[in-house]
């Protein structure tokens, strides 16, 4: 369940995407709450690194062409990664060895997964931990170099673990994906381990919500066309679901 507090940064969050600054009467106004109110939640925001106040509003910490810190990502969405993340739970198999990303769709996939019997290859610190109460997962943690702020796990010793093992199924998280450049990500050393996921698994499963359509990260991961499913949300237009359905295998949308 979602607090009106979290709904509230969801949706200031949004607002700063739509117009990059904007004032505390503004979202007051737009979100139905005192001024005070907002000001406490820009000013928790701000510790969180997802923007940055002036006198009277405030602005976005980050640029288009960089990757949005992870609490940015984590109130982004939030509820329609939930729903991707249920919809994965009900195509995963217990018994299946799993390889599952990182990134705040990552951790929304594991918290569905916590009391599956699975096998599970996590490739982040986050998504590890989120299965710290299972007593059903069985985690194995690659070795390799954890990435500061995102704690993805990255390097040789990661690839080298992964081409060492075969899974049944890649849970891939991206951070763009288009029609043109197919999934990207915006860190070159995240990217490969991608890819090398991408190279053992038997088939891999996209889990990326509708923000991430239309978006082009640094560095290519792989065509749309090669997960054998991507799972998004309703906010696709019906353009946008039609042109993605002619490129995919197979795409399969959140109530």
């Amino acid at each position: 369940m979602v607090s009106a507090k979290e709904r509230r940064h969801q949706g200031i969050l949004q607002i700063l995407q739509e117009t990059g600054t904007v004032t505390v009467a503004e979202l007051g106004t737009r979100l139905g709450v005192t001024e005070m109110t907002i000001r406490r939640d820009l000013e928790l925001l701000e510790a969180d690194g997802v923007l940055k106040r002036f006198h009277g509003g405030a602005r976005l910490a980050f640029g288009s062409s960089y990757e949005p810190p992870f609490p940015a990502r984590e109130k982004t969405n939030a509820e329609h990664k939930r729903a991707i993340g249920e919809r994965i739970a009900a195509i995963v198999n217990d018994g299946d060895t799993i390889i599952l990303d990182g990134g705040s769709t990552g951790v929304a996939v594991a918290e569905c997964l916590v009391d599956r019997e699975l096998t599970i290859c996590p490739l982040s610190l986050r998504v590890a931990w989120a299965f710290a109460r299972s007593t059903t997962v069985n985690l194995i943690i690659p070795s390799g170099s954890v990435r500061q702020g995102e704690l993805s796990l990255s390097g040789a010793d990661t690839i080298d673990y992964l081409r060492g093992h075969h899974f049944d199924s890649y849970i891939m998280t991206a951070s763009g994906m288009s029609l043109d450049q197919g999934f990207t990500e915006w860190n070159p050393d995240d990217a490969a381990v991608k890819k090398a996921a991408v190279s053992v698994a038997d088939k891999t499963v996209a889990a990326v919500d509708s923000s991430k359509y239309d978006r082009v990260g640094f560095v290519r991961i792989c065509p749309t066309k090669t997960p054998a499913v991507i799972v998004t949300d309703s906010g696709l237009t019906g353009e946008q679901l039609d042109a993605l359905q002619k490129q995919a295998n197979e795409v399969i949308l959140t109530a």
